[in-house]
């Protein structure tokens, strides 16, 4: 790494107002994503939608969501973030509209079938930006900061989308979400300039050619992708169900839900910041960057399972507590693991490697969701909760296995390591 590229030099100050950008398009792409959840039980009595059925709809944005890794990637690797990222914010704040205007479960799944397709782009724009903009010590803080995005977005739908539906309708609250997207846009393109400088170079950015074939092939690939498809189902559920949870099981109100549901989105938000900062500093005293993220990775697994402790029902501010705790550790996990794979793969390929990986989430979502429909339905969360415990150690266990346990960069059959 170069003394310039080790103090920030050669990247500019137009890196953070871009990383600000990816923030804000983070924190849409979730407050769109959330709309729905937030107004489950309203939107479900409006459209007569059992709740099979609205995790029919659930999973039919879990499987657009994960088709569209499959080309996101290697859109954003042809257009450049810039352009790519204004297409997806694009095409999935007028999904997130056209949501409101919809009068049937067939509508609506449709609907959110197309906010799929545009919401995973976000998840492979925002680390090929990272990848070209930032130097190596400062890409956890970038992912960090932007997967911390997700969770303020989370935080600010429940009180906002809570506020829309009451003072102006449902269907008002998805109009209005989704037209903040086209005001980001605008900025987008404005402040999106320069060319990115010339990457940090290490053993995952040898400038050696990546065809297709070599990328499907890669153990490292597959078993982030894997490790993702494991514990990604872990935040999904508390996405789309801990709200419902809370209101059938509970007995919560939609406005107590709404009023103190950011205490768990907060701590996610402290996670994604922590554990890319922690994961820095280690980088900074001189830890291989890879070898730093695994070892916050395994920090973060061995926190999670205290999920399992809500089966027994506790007083609610212990119960909020340990989802607090969860959606902390599972951010530090999740932020390591996507600036794993930014440190590990060449740059001119990460955007279809990362939608590889990504793809993993979107999978590990579909497979989970129809388990969980079916026990929501019978109001049976305690088995859930048990089963999302074990999910971090496991993939925790499978990234490190994948990457060599030093989260170097296997190549096999290529007769050498990069």
């Amino acid at each position: 790494m170069s003394a310039a590229a080790g103090a920030g030099g050669g990247y500019g100050r137009i890196r953070w107002a871009i990383l600000a950008l990816l923030f804000l398009s983070t924190v849409l792409n979730y407050v769109d994503r959330q709309t729905l959840s937030i107004l489950a039980t309203t939107v479900q009595a409006d459209l007569h939608i059992s709740d099979t059925g609205y995790a029919g709809i659930v999973q039919l944005f879990l499987i657009a969501y994960t088709l569209a890794y499959l080309g996101v990637g290697w859109v954003t690797d042809r257009l450049g973030p810039k352009l790519a990222l204004a297409l997806f914010v694009a095409w999935w704040s007028a999904a997130n509209m056209l949501t409101g205007l919809v009068h049937s479960a067939t509508q609506l799944g449709a609907a959110r079938f197309l906010l799929g397709l545009g919401e995973a782009g976000n998840y492979v724009a925002a680390p090929k930006t990272v990848a070209e903009r930032f130097p190596r010590q400062e890409r956890g803080l970038a992912v960090g900061v932007y997967t911390a995005g997700a969770m303020v977005g989370a935080t600010v739908a429940p009180p906002l989308i809570g506020w829309l539906a009451l003072s102006h309708g449902w269907r008002a609250a998805f109009l209005a979400t989704g037209g903040l997207g086209f005001a980001w846009l605008i900025l987008w393109l404005l402040v999106y300039r320069g060319k990115a400088p010339a990457p940090d170079v290490d053993a995952g950015e040898t400038g050696e050619a990546w065809p297709l074939r070599r990328v499907l092939a890669h153990r490292a690939v597959w078993g982030l992708a894997l490790a993702r498809t494991l514990t990604d189902p872990v935040w999904y559920f508390y996405l789309f169900w801990f709200p419902k949870y809370l209101i059938d099981a509970r007995g919560l109100t939609l406005l107590t839900v709404a009023a103190t549901a950011w205490i768990v989105y907060l701590a996610a938000d402290g996670g994604s910041i922590l554990g890319g900062v922690a994961s820095g500093r280690l980088v900074r005293r001189g830890l291989a960057p890879p070898v730093a993220r695994l070892r916050l990775m395994a920090a973060a697994a061995a926190l999670a399972p205290v999920g399992a402790l809500i089966a027994l029902q506790p007083a609610m501010p212990l119960t909020y507590a340990l989802v607090a705790i969860v959606a902390f550790a599972h951010m530090a996990f999740l932020v390591n693991l996507t600036t794993l794979a930014v440190d590990i793969f060449p740059q001119h390929r990460i955007g279809t490697i990362f939608g590889l990986i990504a793809a993993g989430s979107g999978l590990g979502g579909i497979l989970s969701t129809g388990i969980v429909g079916q026990l929501a339905e019978g109001r049976d969360y305690a088995p859930l909760f048990v089963a999302m415990a074990v999910l971090h150690p496991l993939g925790w266990a499978l990234a490190r296995f994948a990457t060599g346990g030093r989260g170097t960069v296997m190549k096999e059959g290529m007769g050498h390591a990069a």
